[in-house]
């Protein structure tokens, strides 16, 4: 309790730390500006007539992200913040949803101040799955690294202009209710930008460790301010819910954790954070056998972890790889393509050395990739970890690769039958039926599925839940459900009453898509520049003003043309 309270004191101080901080850039920016630009029009005089300062200072304010730098250093702030927070008080979990465009992310966050009021503990995630599979120019990829590295800079750069252009448009409506006599200086005061950490997958590097930091510079350039790097081959990567894993040594790991640290550093960006991912649960072959230095070293350990046979030196074919273990000569296990296996059953204690050892190599994060969302499962893992390192913290993947509804429902089946209830009216074998739906076991199952973040930040040092390709799913959904109506007998209907009616109902931003897309901030951009010369687009035929009507008396008919 006594932790609680106090993670919840730090909480409120850390809140209160960054609304004084962030009004003060507010103020800063706004006035600095302002004295800047009446400065300069004193020094080049009548030429200088028609710049407004106010106009000049109102567009800096919109912009207060001058670079992806400026970005990375506000954002890393904010996560060092965060774990800290966490650390105090495992309720202040984050959060984030993986985006694939630019737009995807700008109307998450929009959203996300509607409905919660903040961007508080909001992130973003970038998933290198979702680049390769909508962004490469080779056209839809798998998992395997195959993309351009060039693609996942460039959609950090193009989320974050995104983002940006979110502040400018909000900023822009409330200038103009201000200049309108509206009061509303205090939300411009106050304004909590869109913008917030990107934790950025750069899968296995793309390469060798200088390839990796190549990379990741430009990654930090755009803006990323943490990256994921994960422990396998980078030419043999697969996607962690697929199988034919191959992991590396620690000491290449570690290798690339320095190229990634070094390019935060380079950049001045001294407390980017990297999240060191294994893949070892899942992986059952290493590329390479690392040289030993001296007994018990990390290269003895990974060694201890492939599978060998104990051979006679008669025994060994010519060509043959051999390694002494405890005094006898063995054979590795190897396959036809050169990789070898490591022993059945020790993917766990893999993955706890790997975890201890990134930790203890500059990593910041973990990431773990398990082969169900099983609280538990995690914990066991995770505790391991914290025997070593108390402070351990994951970034986890609430994955769409699980089928969570299954999995829960397994778990509350399993747990019904230990605890002694009767579930002799449940088909095991075919528990996602939806005559279930109803049942005590869908509803005890519904429930740990919504308070599994709540859980595994409490019980398994989950410090950052996160979903990789929920806006995947949700466009694939939406436009089957539109296309089923739309080209059936709902016609126009479909749309209407599935999009556009819930778009204004719901006040969702888009829905005025001229507006959302700039052109009420470009016609106050032209009124600046040309003055009352502008063309501008928000005139009387703008039909986006119909969507201001409050019912239907307001709307002009156009006239019939015969």
């Amino acid at each position: 309790m006594r932790q609680h309270l106090r993670g919840r004191a730090i909480n409120k101080i850390n809140n209160l730390i960054n609304y004084k901080i962030m009004k003060n850039l507010a103020h800063a920016n706004y006035s600095s500006a302002l004295q800047t630009v009446k400065d300069l029009k004193k020094k080049y005089g009548t030429t200088w007539n028609s710049v407004s300062p106010v106009n000049a200072a109102r567009m800096v304010a919109q912009n207060r992200f001058k670079t992806g730098l400026d970005i990375a250093r506000y954002t890393a702030a904010i996560m060092r913040n965060d774990m800290a927070s966490y650390d105090a008080d495992s309720s202040n979990y984050t959060q984030s949803l993986g985006c694939w465009h630019g737009f995807v992310a700008q109307q998450k966050m929009i959203a996300v101040k509607k409905h919660h009021k903040t961007t508080s503990k909001r992130y973003l995630y970038l998933s290198g799955w979702m680049v390769a599979a909508l962004r490469s120019e080779f056209g839809p990829l798998p998992d395997q690294s195959m993309h351009e590295k060039t693609a996942v800079a460039a959609l950090i750069e193009e989320i974050y202009d995104f983002l940006r252009q979110a502040d400018a448009i909000e900023l822009n409506d409330l200038f103009r209710r201000l200049e309108n006599g509206e009061d509303v200086q205090s939300e411009i005061d106050n304004f909590e930008t869109h913008i917030v950490p990107i934790i950025a997958d750069i899968d296995a590097g793309f390469g060798n460790e200088e390839a990796t930091y190549l990379l990741a510079k430009k990654m930090i350039q755009a803006g990323a301010c943490a990256i994921q790097i994960e422990n396998q081959v980078s030419d043999a990567k697969q996607c962690g819910h697929q199988d034919g894993k191959v992991t590396v040594p620690h000491e290449d790991f570690i290798a690339k954790l320095n190229a990634i640290r070094y390019a935060f550093l380079e950049l001045g960006v001294d407390n980017g954070i990297i999240v060191a991912r294994t893949d070892s649960e899942g992986a059952g072959l290493t590329q390479k056998l690392p040289v030993s230095q001296e007994p018990g070293d990390l290269a003895s350990q990974y060694l201890a972890f492939v599978e060998a046979e104990e051979i006679t030196i008669d025994e060994a074919r010519e060509d043959d790889v051999l390694l002494k273990r405890e005094g006898k000569l063995v054979r590795p296990v190897r396959l036809a393509n050169g990789l070898y296996k490591f022993r059945e059953g020790t993917n766990i204690d893999r993955v706890v050395l790997d975890c201890i050892t990134s930790l203890q190599n500059g990593a910041d994060l973990l990431w773990i990739e398990t082969p169900t969302p099983h609280v538990g499962q995690i914990a066991n893992m995770v505790n391991r970890v914290r025997a070593v390192v108390p402070n351990a913290k994951l970034v986890y993947n609430n994955s769409p690769s699980f089928n969570w509804t299954l999995n829960f429902r397994n778990q509350v089946y399993d747990e019904m039958v230990v605890q002694g209830y009767d579930v002799s009216m449940y088909d095991r074998n075919n528990l996602m039926d939806i005559a279930y739906d109803g049942s005590e076991l869908c509803q005890l199952a519904d429930e740990k599925i919504r308070t599994f973040q709540i859980d595994g930040a409490r019980e398994a040092g989950i410090f950052h839940h996160l979903i990789t390709l929920p806006t995947y799913h949700t466009t694939a959904l939406h436009m089957n459900d539109l296309t089923e109506g739309y080209f059936g007998e709902e016609g126009m209907l479909a749309y209407v009453k599935g999009v556009q009616r819930q778009e204004i109902r719901k006040g969702v931003s888009c829905v005025k898509h001229q507006r959302m897309a700039g052109s009420d901030l470009g016609d106050d951009h032209k009124t600046f520049f040309a003055g009352d010369k502008a063309l501008k687009a928000g005139g009387a035929k703008n039909t986006s003003d119909q969507f201001e009507a409050k019912n239907k008396v307001e709307l002009q008919q156009a006239p019939v043309v015969a």
